[in-house]
């Protein structure tokens, strides 16, 4: 047990009175490739992090749930399993209103949730890209259905989170953080098909390690232009006569005929989520042959279309992106996440780490006075029981 798990534990003693009898852990996720194509029916090329949101508990005799977080502070949280929680308001949004949402999507699926002492701690930054929210749910759908002497698949539980998210918290999103955490593969990334929830894993090449590199500027996906950014890929879509952006190629993009049907800036939108999908297919195909520098071009390619065609990145973004890039050992790099700040990704060769992670730092503070972390991460399970002992 680490200290982490000590302290959570101690915490939990001191809010509740006794040992909590359960844990579950969460991981945040890293996408390598495949940007803004999971709401869009097409692929994307995750892997879990070192970084985790954890949650012990207590079952309880009564309908009531206790909730406090290490981290968000504020005191504990109580509410009863069997009330309807209303959407979360988005200017009054708390840490537990995912908690709230996925208490209530359990409960609209039938499941007779039990009361429970929770507590919550979390090293995944918070609005930096890496899944935060996302890690916060599936571990609370872990904890409450193991709190209830319930269990379901990790497919089913990913899709009950999202729809937390989706219903309660007010985020659009698609399916590709909750998948992540809850069915990620240790030492390998995946190939996600968000139609179909199959999951294909692959390994790195060797000799190259995944770098994250966090700009230090915060965006809340509710508020940001997110929404937005689905609603143009759906509005495309229609006008393209199809459900999901992932049925469409780029050369029907470009027919005569489908320019006078949707705007320039649609187009554009729609331009980067159909040519990502087929970059995030050919980097499972890199990494199935060892490839790292030809998936380092993709990364690249597809930073270029997130910031020119799809404008999500910032300047925080595209300046660590070139800082990165200008570096001995970077095969590639680009945002990771919804983008308008959070976190750069890079592939880099293990024998230029020691010196591309202090650069990197170093870079990026002579241009901006953020806090700026780097920080090397490998291939982590996804979610699964907290040993206590």
């Amino acid at each position: 047990m680490d200290q982490r798990t000590r302290n959570l534990i101690k915490a939990f003693i001191s809010a509740y009175g006794d040992r909590p009898t359960l844990g579950v852990r969460a991981p945040g996720r890293v996408n390598l490739i495949g940007e803004h194509t999971d709401y869009n029916d097409g692929f994307c090329l995750p892997m879990a992090i070192e970084r985790d949101v954890r949650i012990v508990a207590r079952p309880r005799k009564d309908a009531t749930i206790r909730v406090l977080s290490l981290e968000q502070g504020g005191g504990l949280v109580e509410f009863d399993t069997g009330l309807n929680i209303p959407k979360a308001s988005i200017a009054e949004l708390r840490w537990a209103d995912y908690v709230k949402g996925c208490v209530q999507v359990l409960c609209e699926e039938g499941i007779r949730v039990r009361g429970a002492d929770l507590a919550i701690t979390g090293d995944v930054p918070l609005g930096s890209g890496l899944s935060s929210s996302a890690a916060l749910e599936v571990a609370t759908i872990h904890a409450v259905l193991s709190a209830s002497r319930k269990a379901l698949p990790a497919e089913r539980i990913a899709t009950l989170a999202q729809r937390a998210e989706n219903r309660y918290v007010g985020n659009n999103c698609g399916i590709l953080d909750q998948l992540s955490s809850a069915c990620a593969t240790k030492g390998k990334a995946m190939l996600m098909d968000c139609r179909t929830l199959k999951l294909l894993p692959a390994s790195l090449p060797k000799g190259v390690s995944v770098v994250i590199a966090d700009t230090g500027k915060r965006r809340g996906l509710v508020d940001s232009e997110y929404n937005q950014r689905r609603q143009q890929c759906e509005a495309g879509a229609k006008a393209l006569g199809v459900s999901h952006l992932r049925d469409v190629t780029l050369h029907g993009l470009w027919h005569a005929s489908v320019k006078a049907r949707i705007d320039q800036q649609t187009r554009r939108r729609c331009e980067h989520v159909v040519a990502e999908n087929g970059r995030t297919q050919a980097a499972f195909a890199c990494l199935q042959a060892g490839d790292a520098p030809s998936f380092g071009q993709l990364m690249d390619q597809s930073h270029a279309d997130l910031r020119d065609k799809f404008e999500v990145t910032c300047r925080e973004l595209d300046d660590l992106v070139a800082i990165s890039r200008s570096l001995p050992g970077c095969l590639g790099s680009r945002m990771t996440g919804a983008g308008f700040g959070g976190c750069t990704v890079s592939l880099v060769q293990d024998h230029c780490l020691p010196t591309f992670v202090p650069a990197v730092t170093a870079g990026y503070r002579s241009l901006h006075d953020l806090p700026v972390a780097v920080y090397v991460t490998r291939a982590a399970p996804g979610a699964g029981r907290l040993v206590l002992r």
